[in-house]
């Protein structure tokens, strides 16, 4: 008679699964809370404490941790030695374990104190997968509720291969190696001193596939980390609209990120290939995304729309007359719903917390390993105004508006700013001056009067003098250079106040 070990969290489905193992022969062995699931449908159960001879003890913590049980997984059936040892030791094959884990995860996330946590650190059920995923060539190991049947199927047709097995020991694997993640990502809040711990092991859990990556020739998927953390994309609702993309996802993202830098205020933010080229705060969400539209009317043609307020019946209908991937926002009215139907390839994205924002890492692959490093959240070390003449009230506004863009704009990067609108970005150039002309250049009649933010110093003059040249009357930059009075020099020739921030933001995607 075959044997097999069924203890499991999640209860989905094992009523069936077992019920066909034991038509196919299956002597099931289980412990609590499985054992009496099993036995109130009606299926024979052995105890595992009747096969150890060894009660269950210190409140469940030790049960199958026994050679009776682990040796009748991992002995391999064609070896003399072993066989021989298993008759001597009187241990029985165990040929399909199916397990799945203590709830740690749901435990974290209700809430629940430290105590009971670690109690829902599972111990047997990790050690008894992995032994059985080792000895995959003899004994199938089962962890997910959605290939019971496919398992069954494939027994009941005594089709299952070595193959098949090795797929699911492979799962079993990702399983406890994902399992123990989560636990040290749990511990690592309790212990100072291992935010850069030795041996960095992430957990990610995948939501969906993607039909591309970047590229069309590129496969993706989308995961999740185990944060929690609210207010970010992953916890999004959609509510229309296609699937989201690679680009849409990384773009949203990027708008998302933007905008927790205004969240005082109704802000649209509007960005393309991750960066801003419309920002608005105005008094409400119609007036904001009315000025980022007029201040760019060209860029935003197929861009990501980010509001932290609920969208309008207004806002919507001006939104439904223009290509648009996305629009994310805390919510929208049943009337702003009801107009970008019209639409129904917009994707809208309802997402609460919207303008939560909290410590954490940031991460990025590179070939061959993993940067890590603390999330940029603050803004300004030491505000100084370092010119003859400092900037007005409105000015002071403009520039910290200018400065949240520039931020989170891709370096070098210069941003111009006027009535807390966007009015031009110059992302990710070699140089300083290119994107200082292009914004200039961009902006227009519309420079007079701006205000201009660089996300690192001025190496020389040249930037000064062009803001100078455009009538822009007020800057904002880190300072830093050696050549930092050159600048200071131009801009206290031309009238132009200066502040100093004390704190670089180089963003290099």
């Amino acid at each position: 008679m075959k044997r097999a070990i069924i203890s499991v969290s999640d209860k989905t489905g094992v009523v069936d699964f077992a019920k066909g193992l034991a038509d196919l022969g299956y002597d099931i062995i289980s412990t609590g809370g499985t054992a009496k699931e099993l036995e109130s449908n009606g299926i024979k159960v052995t105890k595992v404490s009747d096969i150890t001879e060894f009660p269950e003890c210190f409140d469940g913590r030790v049960k199958t941790l026994h050679p009776k049980i682990h040796g009748g997984i991992l002995n391999i059936r064609d070896n003399k030695d072993h066989q021989q040892q298993k008759s001597e030791l009187e241990i029985d094959d165990i040929d399909l374990v199916c397990i799945n884990l203590y709830p740690f995860k749901q435990t974290v996330e209700s809430g629940a104190d430290f105590s009971e946590c670690i109690e829902n650190i599972d111990i047997g059920g990790p050690a008894m997968i992995r032994s059985a995923a080792k000895n995959f060539k003899y004994v199938t190991v089962v962890t997910d509720p959605k290939d019971y049947k496919d398992v069954l199927d494939k027994l009941q047709n005594n089709s299952m291969k070595e193959s098949d097995r090795l797929e699911l020991a492979l799962k079993a694997f990702e399983l406890t190696s994902y399992y123990d993640s989560m636990i040290t990502n749990y511990l690592r809040n309790y212990v100072e001193g291992h935010e850069f711990p030795e041996y960095l092991t992430l957990g990610f859990e995948k939501l969906y596939d993607l039909r591309y990556g970047e590229n069309p020739h590129q496969k993706a998927s989308f995961y999740q980390d185990l944060s929690n953390e609210k207010g970010n994309l992953v916890q999004a609702e959609q509510l229309q609209g296609k699937e989201l993309s690679y680009n849409n996802i990384n773009d949203t993202n990027g708008a998302l990120n933007i905008l927790k830098e205004y969240k005082d205020e109704p802000t649209i933010v509007v960005v393309k290939h991750a960066n801003p080229c419309a920002i608005c705060s105005e008094e409400n969400v119609y007036k904001a995304f009315k000025k980022a539209y007029e201040a760019d009317d060209t860029s935003i043609f197929g861009g990501i729309i980010a509001s932290n307020q609920v969208i309008d019946k207004d806002t919507a209908d001006m939104m439904k007359d223009i290509f648009l991937e996305v629009i994310v926002a805390p919510d929208f009215t049943d009337e702003a719903l009801e107009i970008l139907k019209q639409k129904p390839n917009l994707r809208l994205l309802k997402l609460d917390d919207i303008n939560n924002v909290e410590e954490g890492r940031d991460f990025k692959s590179v070939r061959g390993g993993m940067l890590i490093m603390d999330r940029d959240i603050d803004l300004i070390d030491d505000l100084t105004v370092v010119t003859n003449r400092e900037p007005t009230e409105k000015e002071m506004e403009d520039l910290l508006f200018a400065w949240k863009a520039v931020k989170n704009t891709t370096s070098n990067a210069i941003s111009l700013a006027k009535d807390k609108v966007l009015i031009a970005n110059g992302p990710g150039q070699v140089n300083r001056v290119w994107p200082t002309e292009n914004c200039i250049t961009h902006a227009g009649e519309k420079a007079k009067g701006a205000v201009l933010a660089s996300d690192a110093f001025f190496p020389f003059n040249d930037c000064a003098t062009l803001a100078a040249e455009a009538g822009i009357t007020a800057i904002i930059q880190p300072g830093g250079s050696i050549r930092d009075q050159d600048s200071i020099d131009v801009c206290n020739e031309n009238d132009i106040a200066m502040v100093f921030t004390g704190m670089r933001h180089f963003k290099h995607s």
